[in-house]
């Protein structure tokens, strides 16, 4: 089973924010790349809803962003994340899931299963080579299914928040009084912490769909490098389960990094900086390994 380290941050990291690399990243790799953006583009599937994404081409690793429940392509860390791409050179490519943002579908028709078939889909046909997968909440999950499923396009995985199992855990931690209630009604309806978002509808058939995709009741097999980043002030998914993904994982290779101030969207400065360092360690030790 894999080691876990608990870390403000890695070596790597640690040596670029000594030496004011922050200051040096911003204005020097960003600068340029944020006169640049990609363009929205469409990709069709037989039988299935369009999925839109945007992608800059460049060198391997290239790196895949997952979005989370609800979200989409355009928040503050996929932006920063094709930024930072774009100024390093390296490919990056951000999409819908079906029923998400700019794609088509329905939100309330998918399912783990439906959203884990659209990261295949972009890893077989819309990427070259591996990948650096950054899963963002329910992204994270997505992440880890993907990287079974596709080990050979899987460099290295990064899980912001990841919720791996979440939606089934906390369903099954309600008591069955309460259960019973959602059951009759015919779906499981809850607010969020963010207001502008609402409520979240799950029904029955979604979260017995998402029972066949839960992956920590036994040892998770990956064995690529794995950095998990969780907010120990994250309201929407409890940071030990990032600790329990690193327990189970597999690789000899997997760092948990947890943010004393960290909250669910993990989009502050720091936090994207944290993010993009994090990314920018793995790149580096991945084109430097024998």
């Amino acid at each position: 089973m894999a080691a876990v380290a608990l870390r403000s941050c890695r070596r790597g990291l640690s040596q670029i924010l000594s030496n004011g690399g922050l200051a040096a990243l911003s204005s020097q790799r960003l600068e340029g790349a944020r006169r640049h953006k990609s363009t929205v583009q469409y990709a069709s599937r037989p039988d299935l809803p369009k999925l839109a994404y945007r992608r800059v081409k460049g060198k391997s690793p290239g790196v895949l962003f997952l979005p989370g429940y609800a979200s989409n392509m355009n928040g503050q860390k996929a932006e920063a994340l094709e930024e930072f791409c774009r100024s390093l050179g390296h490919s990056y490519l951000r999409f819908d899931y079906t029923g998400h943002g700019a794609s088509e579908g329905v939100l309330s028709e998918g399912t783990i299963g439906t959203w884990k078939k659209d990261v295949l889909y972009v890893l077989d046909e819309l990427v070259e080579g591996p990948q650096i997968m950054v899963g963002s909440s329910l992204g994270g999950w997505l992440m880890l299914l993907a990287a079974i499923a596709r080990p050979e396009k899987t460099a290295a995985l990064v899980g912001i928040s990841t919720a791996a199992d979440h939606i089934v855990t906390a369903y099954n931690s309600l008591s069955l009084e309460a259960r019973k209630v959602f059951e009759e009604k015919g779906a499981w309806t809850l607010p969020t912490k963010h207001p502008e978002e609402g409520l979240y509808d799950f029904n029955m058939d979604f979260l017995k769909e998402a029972e066949n995709h839960c992956v920590l009741q036994s040892p998770i097999p990956i064995t690529c490098p794995v950095r998990l980043i969780h907010g120990l002030k994250d309201e929407d998914v409890p940071w030990h389960i990032s600790m329990q993904v690193a327990e189970r994982i597999l690789s000899a290779d997997v760092d948990v990094i947890l943010r004393r101030q960290g909250q669910h969207r993990m989009s502050e400065r720091d936090d994207i900086k944290l993010m993009v360092y994090t990314i920018d360690d793995l790149i580096d030790k991945l084109t430097t390994m024998v």
